[in-house]
């Protein structure tokens, strides 16, 4: 076979952008005569063009790095080895684990969270590695997704509701520790894919791996869903009462194990499992307090908003003016403006609900064709506006957008009317927004439709936000009425004059 593997020959560089292009310069490409056996070789093109066709051109261009380290070691300690799968996962990772130590190439990094935090982390360098020993084991077993430990996504036979702007790639069953289990839930899993969207399924997970951890310290002999009686499940939401800390949230969490668990009582026959919870075992939903920012933090918040990348800046304050969900102002289409009867309309497609259409102004529409016109100068013609930079197919993530205005905010030292630093309260923008359609005394029909509800259900908390306005417009008329009574009192009997003193009057 070849010895090289040029990007040029790849379908998204056809794609790429000019800007692109210049970055990888004249002959960009992947040089596999460090590879030292033919069968590795072949294994490992293979590798680089499946990542090719799952990840940006730029990704694939920025691998190379690790490529070429990867390569030194299979120099230095795989000369007579003549394919990946001569050796098992733990030998290679063993073996590669220890040339990064002699190399003096560290294993893990230290990730900061945006609000502080400290973890760590696999090395981008172990984790390429990591990929490609799972990759040339995937193809040896030639096995279906759901028999592996790991699911992509992106490989499973049925289509999975996702938000685009949360970037979920695999569901991981390997911290389900009882096989059992974990062979029972990847059956009640794939079940509920069919049905929910990821992220539900993902916090299933989450729910699941923590009742497995209990069940490995507590309850030893617990090895199958079969097993898990009524007793266990009793002891399980003690332990969660009195012990587990870490737990904020017992109705959210619980709601989702008994989901997943009747799911698997359902797709594998344990009748244990139907009926396991009780109405009272999950304790409510707590009620979450409906924060508003007052006028001052808007504007501290926009001066510092203006001072980040123009692109992340606009999509801050077109998600301000338009009143959505974060996910509905990332996931915004550069089809969304259309004119109609002298008015510019806005489609905005939401993610949780359904698309709505609503008028919008002049300025904001100038603002969002502004969005549009800075992504396809940079990115050509894409899908949405606010795109990922490494990904123009996709929106911009989550996380990013969060990223850069926390750290905008500790850099600006952007603090709220009661002196705490600011979080990334994107919702609060739409809650300052329903308020301010309250104080215009539009009714709750309008609001709805304005801020893409399907009901006027939810308006009252808009309403209640919004008691100073009352109080601020009523002043006036509540004066009067108190001078009426306040005559009224006068030359009234004795006991009377106690509740003008009782009143200050």
């Amino acid at each position: 076979m070849e010895n090289r593997i040029s990007l040029k020959g790849l379908e998204s560089y056809k794609a790429a952008t000019d800007i692109q292009r210049k970055r990888m310069g004249k002959d960009p490409h992947y040089d596999l005569g460090g590879v030292p056996a033919d069968k590795m070789r072949e294994e490992f093109a293979a590798f680089i063009l499946h990542r090719a066709g799952s990840v940006s051109l730029m990704t694939v261009y920025g691998e190379r790095q690790f490529f070429k380290k990867v390569c030194i070691f299979l120099q230095k300690r795989a000369k007579r080895v003549e394919s990946f799968g001569d050796r098992d996962t733990e030998t290679w990772l063993r073996q590669f684990k220890g040339w990064m130590m002699s190399e003096g190439i560290p294993q893990t990094f230290e990730k900061h969270g945006v609000y502080g935090s400290v973890s760590t982390g696999r090395s981008r360098l172990l984790c390429y590695f990591i990929q490609l020993l799972e990759f040339t084991g995937q193809k040896r077993m030639q096995g279906d997704e759901t028999d592996k430990d790991i699911w992509e996504i992106e490989r499973l036979d049925i289509p999975v509701r996702a938000n685009p702007i949360k970037n979920y790639r695999t569901v991981n069953f390997t911290k389900i520790s009882q096989p059992g289990i974990r062979e029972e839930l990847k059956k009640g899993i794939y079940l509920n894919l069919q049905k929910e969207a990821i992220a539900c399924v993902q916090k299933e997970m989450t729910a699941m791996r923590r009742l497995s951890e209990y069940l490995a310290a507590r309850q030893k002999e617990v090895q199958s869903c079969r097993d898990i009686s009524r007793e266990v499940l009793e002891e399980y939401l003690t332990y969660l009462k009195t012990e587990d800390i870490e737990t904020k949230s017992f109705h959210a969490d619980l709601n989702r194990l008994r989901a997943i668990l009747e799911s698997i009582g359902k797709v594998c026959g344990y009748a244990n499992l139907e009926l396991l919870f009780l109405n009272r075992d999950i304790p409510p939903a707590r009620q979450p307090e409906f924060k508003v920012y007052s006028d001052s933090e808007l504007q501290r918040l926009n001066a510092g908003t203006v001072k980040l990348d123009e692109q992340i800046a606009r999509a801050m304050i077109i998600h301000q003016m338009l009143g959505t969900r974060i996910s509905d102002t990332l996931t915004l289409q550069t089809d969304c403006l259309y004119d109609s009867g002298g008015e510019t309309i806005i489609r905005i497609r939401q993610m949780k609900t359904k698309t709505f259409e609503k008028p919008v102004s002049h300025d904001l529409a100038e603002l969002i064709r502004k969005a549009i016109a800075y992504t396809e100068e940079r990115h050509g013609p894409t899908k949405f506006i606010f795109v990922d930079d490494k990904n123009p197919e996709n929106p911009l993530p989550y996380n990013r957008l969060q990223n850069k205005v926390v750290e905008m905010i500790h850099k600006e030292n952007l603090r709220d009317d009661n002196g705490r630093l600011f979080g990334f309260g994107s919702h609060m923008f739409r809650h300052y927004y329903g308020v301010k359609l309250t104080e215009m005394h539009l009714d709750d029909f309008t609001i709805a439709k304005l801020l893409g509800h399907s009901s006027v259900q939810n308006v009252k908390y808009y309403r209640k936000m919004s008691n100073q306005t009352l109080a601020d417009e009523t002043r006036e008329v509540r004066n009067m009425l108190s001078e009426i009574i306040l005559q009224n009192l006068d030359g009234w009997e004795e006991e009377y004059e106690q509740i003008r003193e009782d009143a200050g009057m």
